[in-house]
């Protein structure tokens, strides 16, 4: 990965294609991707790998999100707060079908300070008015997903029904394609700009703490200041929650001889819980707990294969067993919420004595009251947003595909995703006219094949493994989101330039975020795919690219977490605060370095990950 000359990353403009994946570049629009007329600029720039959101090959019309987020979070950085640092925000590019990120930042302390007042005027009004914005954001959140949910996508019909004609409406079926579609991108433009309306604000107090902290207590832990503001109630562990009673429902109302029964599927075991005794008050709770709980994604909630719970139920299944097991054991299945309460006002509570002046200390109060009010966000915004949202526009887009299918445009629904959003209006409008002249389409003939050679070319990207970074290193790193959500700071880029002058296999440590204090030993096991989370057995330590929150119910069964990407507030990194188990994150390299089996040691505490067997 490194090239020895430069001390510097592989130039992207350098890096080969795949075998097998020639042409690739037909599958994104050509501003998505590195280019000869950019290249001056692009080479001189750092990348690296957005393995967070998009840890496979992007589909063309998955790109939706990443291209909503390019603009969307860098308007909020770069024009309506002004965040000091940040003159010109984060870039994108996509690379052999992976999406990677390059954050431009400025060390200039003349610009820095030309940008604060802008910040702190118009930042300071959201802080002020934090609880009264908040919501009406969650009404603003809500108001957009009723409104997608009810756009429809019904097919075209032989004959314009004649309520059109008696209504006298003046516009007919096609119309109604071609507009809601288009309703349907608008739809997730607007959750994209609600998603940055106050996230990065979140970051943004969360960070004046740390810098805080840092400046009065020399040599305090990334990890130790996050336990100050840790013991959160938030929207995502609120399915994990459901599940935990709909466990100890199925107890009480001695249902586990269905429940636990692997044999058939979910949706068998609702079909005999339907006719059972005891059955009809636990299918009341499960119904009620699926509407909004269950529409959470298996994975970041930007790629339309990572099915919600809603479409699959085997995930939330698995759950509750293992809680069933866990209760019949007599096991204590909450979270440790109250242990964690006493650590953090223990850690407050000893830190502020430590402050010399009044002074300090009403800084200190202020700042973390401050924290401790729009830190929820954080998290709340990923619910309504990544999962709730995202995963019913995934199923508003395979209703739009069925359509295509109908049609005889496509072969499957799912091929839409082989198009690009604005391929997809060309092919509407082809569809519509072939409907309209009652003639064949040129689609019908173009698009099966098209999109067969598409799916050919993905499965040889698939096949690649992505460096973490590439191009110059930066002299430093200091773009908010890069370091809270991602974890890239400075030092992660010397050590990853530093990974990349050893042997895979001859180093057997790693280093990476202390996102979660404390020392866990035992064996590794490697998940990579959202299928293999049934596999992780209790007692394991969990290597993993990035974990969703979806995953929380597998943290109550596993004694440490590792991952290559994530910063002190990724999901993995809350996640194991709130249930109390080590975790290193954004090590870059766990998943390549780390076999299923292997004992590794978990020190959350220095962000250090040794392979001892």
């Amino acid at each position: 990965m490194g090239n020895e000359k430069t001390r510097g990353f592989d130039n992207p403009f350098e890096v080969e294609t795949p075998p097998g994946a020639e042409g690739w570049e037909r599958l994104y629009p050509a501003y998505y991707r590195f280019g000869e007329d950019r290249r001056v600029i692009d080479e001189g720039k750092f990348w690296f790998f957005d393995g967070m959101h998009n840890p496979e090959p992007m589909y063309p019309f998955d790109t939706i999100m990443t291209e909503t987020w390019w603009v969307a979070l860098n308007q909020y950085t770069t024009r309506v707060w002004v965040v000091p640092p940040a003159p010109n925000g984060i870039d994108h590019r996509v690379l052999n079908g992976y999406l990677y990120i390059s954050p431009s930042t400025t060390t200039d302390p003349k610009l820095i300070e030309s940008r604060i007042a802008h910040f702190r005027e118009r930042a300071g009004y959201y802080y002020e008015n934090w609880d009264e914005l908040y919501s009406n954001w969650v009404k603003k959140a809500d108001d957009v997903i009723q409104r997608l949910i009810a756009i429809r996508f019904d097919n075209l019909p032989e004959m314009e029904p004649m309520g059109s004609i008696t209504s006298g409406r003046g516009v007919m079926s096609s119309y109604d394609l071609v507009h809601n579609y288009s309703a349907l991108l608008d739809n997730l433009h607007e959750i994209g700009n609600l998603h940055f309306e106050m996230l990065g604000l979140g970051y943004g107090a969360y960070l004046t703490l740390k810098d805080f902290c840092e400046e009065q207590f020399p040599g305090i832990g990334d990890d130790t200041i996050a336990k100050m503001v840790s013991g959160i109630d938030v929207l995502f562990f609120r399915p994990d929650d459901e599940l935990r009673k709909l466990a100890q429902l199925a107890i009480d109302e001695q249902l586990t001889d269905v429940i636990l029964r692997e044999d058939i599927t979910p949706n068998q075991i609702l079909d005999e819980l339907s006719n059972h005794p005891n059955g009809a008050d636990w299918l009341t709770a499960f119904e009620g707990a699926k509407e909004p709980w269950f529409w959470f994604s298996t994975g970041p909630g930007y790629c339309h294969q990572h099915r919600a719970w809603i479409d699959d139920l085997t995930i939330p299944f698995q759950a509750m067993r293992n809680y069933i097991i866990m209760l019949q054991a007599g096991e204590d299945i909450r979270r440790p919420l109250e242990a964690i309460f006493v650590e953090r006002d223990r850690l407050t509570t000893e830190y502020r004595a430590l402050l010399p002046t009044d002074d300090d200390r009403s800084a200190f109060d202020d700042l973390m009251r401050l924290a401790r009010t729009v830190y929820p966000f954080v998290e709340n915004h990923n619910f309504y947003v990544e999962h709730w949202h995202n995963s019913v526009f995934w199923n508003k887009v395979r209703e739009l595909g069925q359509v295509f299918v109908d049609r005889g445009i496509l072969e499957d629904k799912e091929d839409i995703f082989y198009l690009h959003r604005y391929e997809v209006y060309s092919a509407l409008y082809d569809m519509i006219a072939g409907w309209a002249t009652a003639l064949p389409t040129y689609g019908g003939n173009f698009w099966p094949g098209e999109v067969a050679e598409r799916k050919r070319i993905m499965e040889s990207l698939r096949k690649w493994s992505p460096p973490p970074a590439l191009g110059v290193p930066p002299e430093a790193v200091n773009e908010p989101f890069t370091i809270m959500l991602w974890g890239i700071t400075t030092d992660t880029v010397a050590k990853w330039l530093g990974a990349s002058d050893q042997d895979g296999d001859s180093t057997r440590e790693l280093h990476g975020f202390a996102a979660s204090p404390g020392v866990a030993e035992g064996p590794a096991r490697v998940i990579v795919a959202i299928d293999q989370l049934s596999e992780v057995q209790a007692g394991e330590i969990l290597v993993c690219p990035i974990t969703a929150p979806s995953w929380v119910p597998i943290f109550a069964k596993i004694k440490g977490a590792v991952s290559d990407a994530g910063g002190i507030m990724c999901h993995a990194a809350i996640v194991s605060r709130e249930y109390g188990l080590p975790a290193v994150v954004g090590t870059g390299f766990a998943t390549q370095r780390i076999k299923t089996g292997q004992i590794i040691r978990v020190d959350g505490g220095t962000g250090t990950v040794t392979i001892l067997s």
